[in-house]
C-alpha cells in the first residue's frame, strides 16, 4: 500500500479509537510499528489481524505479491514490535510460525478472513503467519512500587533474568524434542527454530540497550559522586564487555538457525546465564544502595519564569 494511503489510515485509526472506513471498515485492524532491518528507523503499518487465544496473528500476504512485505523482514531483525489495537498500545514479541503449526494457524486465519486464501493462491511463496505475543515474559513480577532509581534498575534486572529463563526453557524443550526424534530411520530434528531465535534475539537486544545506557549515563553519573568506587566501575565495565562477547556469539549463531550448531548454542547460553546472573548480583549489591534515595521517575524541571 502506498505510504500516503497508510498514513491516512494511521491518522484515522488514532483519531477514532482504532476504527477506520474504506477497505478496512468493519474489519479487525491494528497498527504494527517495526524497526528497520537496515535503516534502524521505525515504520508503522496498518494490518488486519486474527485473534487466536491470547495472541494476535498477522499474515505477510503483501496482497499476494511474490515477495514478503518489508515489515516481515524488519521483525526478523528486531523481534520486539509495538502494537496498537483500539486505544491500547503495547510491546509484543513477533514470532513467525513454522511447520505444522504454521499450517494450522494459516487455516485458522483463512477461516476468519477468507481473503488470505485468495492471496495465497496468487503466489508460490508460503504466506508467513506471525504470532504477536506480549513482550513481558510469563512469571515476571515487577516491584510493586517503583519509586526510586534502585527500584527501576531492579525492575529491568528482573525482566532480563525472566527473559533469559524463558530462552533456556525453549532450548531445553527443543533438546527434548531432538532426543525424541533419535533412532534408526528417523530424520534429525530441525535447527533451533524461529521461536528460540526471536526470543533470544529480543533478549540480546534488550540486554545490549540496558548495558549501553548504563555505560553511557548511569555509571558515569554515579561515579562523579563516588570517586572511591573506581575499582567497582572498572569491574562492571569489564563484565559488560565479557557479557557482550557472549551475546555476539549467540547473535552469530542465530543468523542461520538451520545450519547453526544447537549444542554450541546451548553451551553459549549456559555461559551467558552464569556470567549475567553473577554480574547482576554484583551490581545490585554494590550499586543499588547508592540509588535508593534517587526518586523515579525524575522530577520535572521547574518551569521557566
Amino acid at each position: 500500500m502506498p505510504t500516503s494511503f497508510n498514513q491516512s489510515v494511521i491518522e484515522e485509526f488514532r483519531a477514532n479509537a482504532g476504527k477506520v472506513g474504506g477497505p478496512f471498515e468493519g474489519g479487525d485492524l491494528l497498527l504494527l510499528t517495526t524497526t528497520g532491518a537496515r535503516s534502524g528507523k521505525e515504520t508503522t503499518t496498518p494490518l488486519g489481524y486474527v485473534r487466536h487465544g491470547d495472541s494476535l496473528l498477522i499474515v505477510g500476504s503483501n496482497l499476494g505479491a511474490p515477495n514478503h512485505p518489508d515489515w516481515y523482514h524488519n521483525l526478523l531483525a528486531h523481534p520486539v514490535v509495538r502494537v496498537e489495537v483500539g486505544t491500547r498500545t503495547f510491546q509484543a514479541l513477533a514470532v513467525p510460525a513454522e511447520g505444522a503449526r504454521r499450517g494450522e494457524l494459516f487455516a485458522h486465519a483463512v477461516k476468519a478472513a477468507p481473503g488470505y486464501g485468495d492471496y495465497q493462491a496468487r503466489t508460490t511463496r508460503p504466506l508467513p503467519v506471525v504470532v504477536l505475543e506480549r513482550a513481558e515474559p510469563d512469571g515476571w513480577e515487577a516491584p510493586r512500587d517503583v519509586s526510586t532509581l534502585a527500584d527501576k534498575v531492579m525492575e529491568v534486572h528482573t525482566w532480563l533474568r525472566a527473559q533469559l529463563r524463558q530462552v533456556k526453557a525453549e532450548v531445553d524443550s527443543h533438546f527434548a524434542t531432538r532426543a525424541a526424534h533419535r533412532g534408526p530411520g528417523v530424520p534429525p530434528a530441525p535447527g533451533l527454530g524461529l521461536q528460540i531465535r526471536q526470543r533470544c534475539l529480543a533478549f540480546c537486544q534488550s540486554l545490549e540497550f540496558h548495558h549501553t545506557s548504563e555505560d553511557a549515563h548511569l555509571f558515569p553519573g554515579i561515579a562523579r559522586y563516588h570517586p572511591h568506587l573506581t575499582d567497582t566501575f572498572a569491574r562492571l565495565a569489564e563484565e559488560h564487555r565479557k557479557v557482550a562477547r557472549i551475546q555476539g556469539e549467540l547473535v552469530a549463531l542465530l543468523a542461520d538457525i538451520v545450519t547453526s550448531d544447537p549444542e554450541r548454542f546451548r553451551a553459549e547460553l549456559g555461559r551467558m546465564s552464569t556470567e549475567l546472573n553473577a554480574h547482576l548480583d554484583y551490581e545490585e549489591e554494590e550499586i543499588l544502595p547508592l540509588l535508593a534515595d534517587v526518586p523515579w521517575p525524575p522530577a520535572a524541571p521547574p518551569a521557566a519564569p
